[in-house]
């Protein structure tokens, strides 16, 4: 039904160089209009959320809020816009909390740039998109992680509510109570709330343990 329209695409990177590199590639697809640039996770809802695109280009490893946190805001915000994941991770991992969040593919960084159209193409169709160069075990399991059974089916950070993921990841990234207050347009004392229940979720005595938590589900990184 959309055949003679334009596939309306955000780009979500903090790097300014893939961003361009990303724009350059789809400005020369016919049937392909990017409507945006994000430069973050928090920046990609937004810009989601007001140019209603159909297909959002998500990269992960983003400051201020990750790209996973990312995808399950707009996939429960925007039901018709599609997330396709480009991230320079293998790891099976990212790929099944990147489905889990509602992201409808994942493409690797190193793909040839047919690879990324084909898959801009498919999940536009309502299909589904992994690099083939990714496990096809991640499918059998995301299937059973996902089922109510699973033994997956829900980790101590999916218990975390938006806000508590959103100060979790600010928290794992350095900042004061009151710079995440000013952040995010909260008192103080809601923030101190809000980390009180992060760290009582799970199961954390300190910060230093948070940061550890966080590097190790992939929130943050390490400084290369």
């Amino acid at each position: 039904m959309r055949q003679n329209k334009d596939i309306r695409l955000l780009i979500a990177d903090d790097h300014t160089i893939v961003r361009e590199g990303l724009r350059k590639l789809l400005d020369e697809e016919p049937g392909v209009q990017v409507v945006g640039e994000a430069v973050d996770g928090r920046d990609a809802v937004a810009k989601a959320m007001d140019a209603l695109p159909d297909i959002v280009l998500m990269d992960l490893s983003m400051p201020g809020l990750h790209g996973l946190e990312a995808t399950r805001q707009i996939a429960k915000r925007l039901p018709k816009t599609k997330v396709l994941i480009l991230s320079m991770h293998k790891n099976e991992a990212y790929v099944l909390q990147s489905l889990q969040a509602g992201a409808s593919g994942y493409v690797l960084k190193d793909s040839a740039s047919e690879e990324v159209l084909g898959a801009i193409r498919a999940i536009q169709r309502g299909d589904s998109y992994l690099s083939p160069a990714i496990s096809r075990v991640v499918i059998e399991d995301y299937l059973r992680l996902s089922s109510p059974d699973g033994p997956g089916a829900k980790s101590l950070y999916e218990t975390l509510t938006m806000r508590e993921r959103e100060i979790f990841q600010l928290l794992a990234e350095g900042l004061k109570n009151q710079e995440i207050a000013d952040r995010l347009h909260v008192s103080v004392k809601t923030v101190e709330t809000h980390r009180a229940h992060v760290m009582e979720k799970l199961n954390l005595n300190n910060i230093a343990e948070l940061v550890k938590y966080a590097i190790e589900i992939g929130i943050v990184q390490l400084d290369a």
